[in-house]
């Protein structure tokens, strides 16, 4: 986390600017990626050590995590599973879900919290109004009956090495998470477009702006006339149309925070 820290000195003046263009009234949506969850030691996917850059027994992860695919073989999906995403209690949210957690609390994040994680974790955080582009572990529904399931009940089946089927039907259950052929959800997508059309700020937090078409929420802010202000480690293609930059996660919610204390 410390790899990337600026100068104090060059922090501390970017930071006073950013609490100065910072909408009194509440106007900011906030946008995360994997940046945010890696903070927590949950794996990148996209990153140079990324998920989706390990083939898993020969099989590419895109591969594994198509529907077809799940349909066709839910014990190879679910075994993949077991290692990725079934021990997310292993986990504790970090200084930017507390941060933001506590932006919300006190009423400054107008337009909520869109994120491309799936591992709930801005929720155990305390964050209220969270939007899940990519839906969530935290639930997941029988293909056949569509009841609903928590990760709780699900977890511990997988980590056995079992296939999770409907305690009521019999049908196989699926996470709540978009697979390749599937497509996001429609009111998550067009809440974005209204929410971040009409914020005066866009603050993007741990995404390096590559995946579509959740990159172009900021653009929309931007495009009405508000403000960007983009914290990732990495280069984005769109640093250049944003107020501010800063490069470590850490640094800057430790400053949010005492900001907001």
């Amino acid at each position: 986390m410390d790899s990337y820290r600026e100068d104090e000195a060059l922090f501390k003046e970017k930071f006073e600017r950013f609490k100065e263009i910072y909408p009194k009234d509440g106007r900011v949506a906030v946008f995360t990626g994997a940046g945010v969850s890696t903070l927590s030691g949950i794996p990148d996917f996209r990153g140079s050590h990324g998920v989706y850059n390990s083939p898993w027994h020969g099989l590419s992860v895109e591969e594994v995590l198509s529907l077809d695919f799940f349909y066709e073989h839910p014990e190879v999906f679910y075994a993949w599973a077991e290692e990725v995403w079934y021990h997310l209690e292993d986990y504790e949210p970090n200084i930017v879900h507390k941060a933001l957690a506590k932006l919300e609390a006190e009423g400054m994040m107008g337009f909520g919290l869109f994120t491309q994680n799936i591992d709930f974790m801005h929720q155990r955080a305390g964050s209220k109004r969270v939007y899940e582009l990519h839906g969530s572990a935290a639930t997941a529904y029988c293909t056949n009956c569509h009841s609903f399931h928590k990760y709780e009940e699900i977890a511990p089946i997988v980590r056995e090495g079992k296939v999770p089927r409907c305690s009521q039907c019999g049908g196989l259950i699926k996470p709540d998470i978009v697979f390749y052929g599937e497509a996001l959800s429609s009111s998550v997508i067009r809440q974005a477009e209204i929410s971040f059309s009409q914020a005066s700020l866009a603050l993007v937090m741990g995404s390096s702006l590559t995946v579509y078409p959740a990159a172009a929420f900021p653009r929309l802010t931007k495009m009405s006339g508000g403000k960007t202000v983009i914290i990732n480690a990495q280069h984005t293609d769109q640093d250049a149309d944003a107020t501010l930059c800063f490069k470590d996660l850490g640094q800057f919610s430790q400053a949010l925070l005492d900001w907001l204390t």
